[in-house]
């Protein structure tokens, strides 16, 4: 039986009496979709080995993180992991380090690239910000590691999360609806909509809130997604708070589209999103890490080329950087 929502607010379209939904499409997919996707993977051995090979795409997409770069910056840890450097401030997103993305530690998806560096080797993290809480985004070993490495640290989450993330030790953590704000030491964050769901248990389906984060530094927009569906309801964010000055967009995961197309943006999604919400520069992530969907681990690549063609956007304005790698802000 479904628990009343205790943020429920009538007024707010996304909230229900029991959860939280989308803005359009809002389909959740029946047991039965679950089982016809994973027979139907099965009889067609997917998702193939990508065309380098796994140790290859290793060799060509992946490098050990080095902060030594001293100016702002961000850098791609893997999957949506990534840590932003504002002057003297340090952002980490979705920090996920485990080897499965995976309620336990024997089974579920496991990491094809390694994590490019672990918790113990970050630098001090001052904001943490949480997009849902899947096993790939919300990751409670990779939130205690972190917890005793950076204590100080302060957790931002959407609504239904604070309790969850404060079991696991944070001092601090603010939860936030869509559209609320929060500024730390300058810097201004503002939970913005998501096209997506919730889930961690059999009975908890989208009793917690999912969103998007954005970061307003010296008027100027970072977004980080988290975890979406391509959706022209997103177009508000940039009617609201303005142009995008660099943007991490998310192009794996999408495959097959009947079962994913509500859930994860393909390639052509991200690009769509990138000229709705007027952003300068954007790079890739969510692929290379987690075989979460039917596609080869290396196949978004392709489908970006061609998608970046099609919207007209040049590969210097929408990049594909190595796991590991930073892109200077």
């Amino acid at each position: 039986m479904s628990k009343a929502n205790p943020y429920f607010d009538p007024a707010k379209k996304h909230h229900t009496p029991t959860g939280f939904r989308n803005l359009e499409h809002d389909q959740i997919h029946s047991s039965e979709d679950v089982k016809r996707w994973r027979k139907e993977r099965k009889e067609n051995g997917l998702p193939k080995p990508p065309a380098l090979g796994y140790q290859g795409v290793i060799d060509q997409w992946w490098q050990q993180a080095d902060f030594s770069f001293c100016d702002d910056a961000v850098w791609w840890l893997g999957h949506a992991t990534m840590l932003y450097q504002f002057g003297s401030v340090r952002i980490l997103t979705d920090p996920v380090f485990s080897k499965r993305a995976s309620p336990v530690s024997f089974y579920g998806p496991a990491r094809r690239t390694p994590a490019s560096v672990s918790v113990e080797h970050l630098p001090p993290i001052d904001v943490v910000v949480i997009s849902h809480n899947h096993y790939d985004h919300l990751d409670l070993p990779s939130i205690r590691r972190l917890v005793k490495h950076s204590p100080q640290a302060r957790f931002l989450v959407p609504l239904g999360l604070k309790r969850l993330v404060e079991k696991q030790g944070a001092r601090q953590v603010d939860e936030l609806d869509w559209w609320d704000d929060q500024t730390i030491s300058g810097i201004t964050f503002t939970c913005v909509p998501a096209h997506h769901w919730s889930v961690r248990s059999l009975w908890d389906q989208n009793q917690t809130l999912w969103c998007g984060w954005m970061m307003r530094v010296n008027h100027k927009n970072y977004y980080f997604p988290g975890d979406s569906a391509y959706s022209y309801t997103l177009k508000e964010i940039a009617e609201r708070l303005g142009s995008v000055e660099v943007a991490a967009l998310p192009i794996g995961a999408y495959a097959p589209r009947w079962m994913m197309k509500n859930s994860h943006m393909d390639p052509q999604g991200a690009a769509r999103l990138h000229n709705d919400l007027g952003c300068q520069r954007s790079f890739a992530m969510h692929w290379g890490a987690f075989e979460l969907s039917d596609e080869a681990l290396d196949e978004p690549l392709t489908e970006l080329s061609g998608a970046l063609l099609e919207q007209n956007i040049s590969p210097d304005d929408f990049q594909v950087i190595k796991i590991g790698a930073y892109f200077p802000l």
